[in-house]
């Protein structure tokens, strides 16, 4: 078992747990495909949307990848590739502030650079942090 964070605005964020679905890096094959069945799945939100969206800097949706499947949706002209992940229900948003320095994401230099990947690995301290937070806000 994993555990990974996924960079996604929110308002696309509460799309994919509407449904049920992960789908990172604009939909690519890639990102989704590292995913295993039983791996942890966090999302973290920069911003609320995509395009012009306000600053957020928050912990948005955590869950578990619900199986192995990795599948093309076809919606029209966009054909993401995305897994299926089963959310906690009722988690609340963590802004990172809250964590103040304490996670291993955010204690090198320029750590921020690493999410421009739009998925990188957490560590099971970061995981226990961050779940923490969203299930008991």
């Amino acid at each position: 078992m994993r555990a990974w964070l996924g960079v996604v605005c929110r308002d696309h964020v509460l799309r994919g747990t509407g449904l049920g679905i992960a789908q990172l890096n604009h939909g690519r094959r890639d990102a989704v495909a590292r995913l295993a069945a039983g791996d942890w799945l966090v999302y973290y939100s920069p911003r609320t949307s995509l395009a012009g969206g306000r600053p957020l800097r928050a912990f948005t949706a955590i869950g578990t990848v619900a199986d192995e499947e990795v599948w093309q949706a076809d919606e029209g002209d966009f054909k993401p590739w995305r897994r299926r992940v089963d959310y906690l229900p009722g988690a609340a948003e963590a802004p990172l502030a809250r964590f103040d320095g304490t996670l291993d994401l955010t204690s090198g230099p320029d750590w921020g650079y690493r999410l421009r990947r739009g998925l990188v690995e957490l560590t099971a301290h970061d995981l226990a942090l961050v779940r923490a937070a969203m299930v008991t806000a």
